[in-house]
């Protein structure tokens, strides 16, 4: 898409504690951020656009709004979505609650009861049922249609999802019974959320975009009148942008829209740096996302939210409740304890001089005077170190502890969880952190990076600019994407390269059209092919991209299940699903350099907590720092959106975009080596 210079464009990311805002508006970058409101989420967002004073060019239709919304996984996790029907053919009304019937401990002998996520009284069957062959078994009959409408009027849904068996293969029983549907009520398909076998997984997908579409398409349409006519784009959580239109009807694909920017600013990061391989780590208010890119965001079909499984691509990310606000406690037995439970935007930490009272892991980092007494969060809100002390404190006094020693302790704590949280990602499927550089952002992140490297063994860190709004500069340099998929379930041998060819064309077709509806020119578009293969008898797949034929493709499967498995068998592929990524490259260029100046010297020392006692540490404005200078630790690096905390033994180097480039010192190495 073709830059033009006379339009903003703002990236923003709702999170729990903060809304982040970035502006890009002639060649220059601007960040903000202004306290969420989670009640009524695009009120934070208007109050930035305000704060930002851009209803100028709101008026002047010269704005391009780009968001990551949280509604739809809030509204989940929170179990808050609206009453759904489920419709499916007959004996299979109890699909959803019956599931896989997996453990989430193999052998609890006593496992707690699995959350319904369907009331038996909402699940309705009907006829209109498919073979696996495409054959017909059973007709919808007028009959059915009539029986269905005098049980949804009965029952007074909101929504309505429709999960027939095999409709992948043939939608129009499907599509007959969502013309049936009353004008009003939220109508989500099975064969166009999620064209794909394995009906149990297809029919959450399909449930879950039904129980939550109307929330957001309430949401982004409240957002949109606001914002007039200025165009609206949502991320999905594919990593991709889509126009608020179809994002009001995806709800489901909307689940990780948030840290999906974060790391599409990472890969975006890792590319110009000629850095392929990162580890990222998201730390937030509320929560920490960590994620290993291998040179491309990894993306799975086998995610959940919550209880639930969500079988739509999203980014494959792990998630833990450890954040900036996360609560610090003692537990009934005694010992110190560490999230998963927050403070939120309100009250928050208890620095933030808003009522809250408990101890977090901001209070933590305030009584150690790693956010100093002249830091503001956000850019505007003062710290109160008294009232953090005076948190801190009440839990020193049950441990028998200093209040720097307890603060300590749950800084300590807090690291072992994200370290945790990283060798999930890392260790645990293959990598060795020592090959990765730890790429760190949001707005607590940079408070922990360094204990979290050298836990890891990672040799190098990436501070990048703008890294406490990382989130929504991502929603900038996030591409236009599209991401369609079809079963086709067969032998690879028995079908033919032109007919597999013909099968991805025509996801791309349909994709293709779908982007030219948001103005994209196809020119811009690019085709990312791929197909999900297996042996014959396995239940799960491998994704490769398309090869040049079906031999080559088969070839490369067999290399493909060797390398990740350690072996390859003499048995016939299966070919399970096509599909297709169509993506058209995003609007904002590369980002602005430095300009040039002499290095900066620190703004002052300030009193931090290390090891033992306090010491003067200088502390370096980000915004004054000069390409290629050099800070040794230990060191506070601030800026309006966050604080790096850089620990004794590792040195910054700025580079030319103002990313801090770190790594460990080596033993006789000088500032400027």
């Amino acid at each position: 898409m073709l830059l033009a210079p006379h339009i903003a464009y703002l990236g923003v990311d709702t999170g729990g504690t903060f809304t982040d805002f970035v502006l890009f508006h002639q060649h220059q970058v601007r960040c903000h951020k202004c306290p969420s409101t989670p009640e009524h989420p695009e009120q934070a967002i208007l109050n930035g656009i305000k704060e930002l004073g851009l209803s100028g060019l709101i008026a002047a239709g010269q704005l391009m709004v780009v968001h990551g919304s949280t509604v739809a996984t809030n509204a989940a996790l929170e179990g808050k979505g609206v009453r759904t029907v489920f419709i499916s053919n007959r004996g299979f009304g109890d699909m959803l609650t019956i599931g896989r019937q997996t453990r989430s401990n193999l052998y609890d002998l006593r496992p707690p009861a699995n959350v319904v996520p369907v009331a038996p009284e909402l699940c309705l069957e009907t006829g209109g049922r498919i073979g696996a062959d495409g054959r017909v078994i059973q007709v919808l009959t007028a009959t059915d249609i009539a029986a269905l409408k005098r049980q949804i009027q009965a029952l007074k849904p909101e929504a309505v999802a429709i999960n027939l068996l095999f409709s992948f293969i043939d939608d129009r029983f499907e599509k007959a019974i969502a013309a049936a549907m009353p004008k009003g009520v939220f109508v989500s398909r099975s064969s166009e959320v999620l064209p794909e076998y394995k009906e149990y997984e297809r029919g959450m997908a399909t449930w879950l975009n039904a129980w939550l579409g109307p929330k957001v398409a309430d949401y982004l349409g409240r957002l949109q009148a606001a914002l007039k006519t200025t165009p609206l784009s949502v991320m999905q959580s594919s990593g991709g942008t889509t126009d608020a239109a179809n994002a009001s009807q995806r709800a489901v694909n909307l689940l990780l829209s948030g840290p999906a920017g974060g790391l599409a600013a990472v890969k975006h990061l890792g590319d110009s740096l000629h850095r392929p391989r990162l580890m990222s780590f998201d730390m937030g208010g509320t929560s920490s996302d960590v994620a290993l890119i291998n040179g491309d965001i990894k993306l799975t079909n086998e995610g959940s939210i919550g209880p639930y499984p969500v079988a739509v691509p999203m980014v494959d990310m792990h998630t833990i409740g450890a954040g900036g606000g996360s609560l610090a406690y003692i537990d009934e037995g005694g010992m110190l304890r560490v999230g998963p439970e927050s403070a939120g935007a309100d009250p928050g930490p208890a620095c933030y001089n808003k009522g809250g009272l408990k101890p977090t892991v901001t209070d933590a980092n305030v009584v150690l005077g790693r956010l100093p007494a002249s830091a503001k969060l956000g850019g505007s809100m003062p710290l109160n170190i008294d009232a953090a002390r005076r948190a801190v404190g009440s839990l020193a006094a049950q441990l028998r502890l200093s209040i720097e020693d307890a603060a300590a302790g749950i800084i300590a704590i807090a690291d072992e969880h994200m370290t945790r949280a990283l060798r999930v990602i890392s260790v645990q499927r293959g990598h060795d952190p020592g090959e990765f550089s730890l790429c760190c952002f949001g707005g607590a992140g940079g408070l922990h990076v360094c204990a979290l490297a050298d836990a890891l063994g990672c040799p190098e860190i990436i501070v990048p600019n703008y890294g406490g709004v990382f989130s929504a500069l991502g929603m900038l340099l996030a591409p236009k994407e599209r991401q369609l998929s079809r079963t086709i379930n067969t032998a690879l041998a028995s079908i033919s390269s032109d007919v597999l060819v013909q099968h991805l064309q025509n996801l791309a077709t349909t994709g293709r059209t779908q982007l030219h509806g948001e103005g994209v020119q196809d020119a811009e578009i690019t085709e990312h092919p791929s197909v999900d293969l297996c042996y014959q008898g396995q239940s799960y797949t491998l994704n490769l991209p398309w090869q040049s034929s079906v031999t080559d493709l088969e070839m490369a499967f067999h290399h493909a299940h060797e390398q990740r498995y350690g072996h390859r068998l003499e048995l016939p592929v299966q070919l399970i699903n096509v599909r297709q990524a169509l993506r058209a490259a995003t609007a904002v260029p590369d980002l602005p350099c430095l300009p040039p100046r002499a290095p900066s010297q620190a703004a002052e020392l300030c009193p931090v907590f290390i090891a033992d006692d306090f010491y003067a540490t200088p502390r370096y404005l980000r915004d004054e720092l000069a390409s290629e200078q050099f800070i040794t630790g230990p060191a506070l690096i601030s800026e309006s959106v966050a604080t790096t905390w850089l620990a004794e033994g590792w040195q910054a180097k700025v580079d030319t975009q103002g990313h801090l480039l770190i790594r460990r010192l080596q033993r006789g190495m000088t500032a400027d080596s």
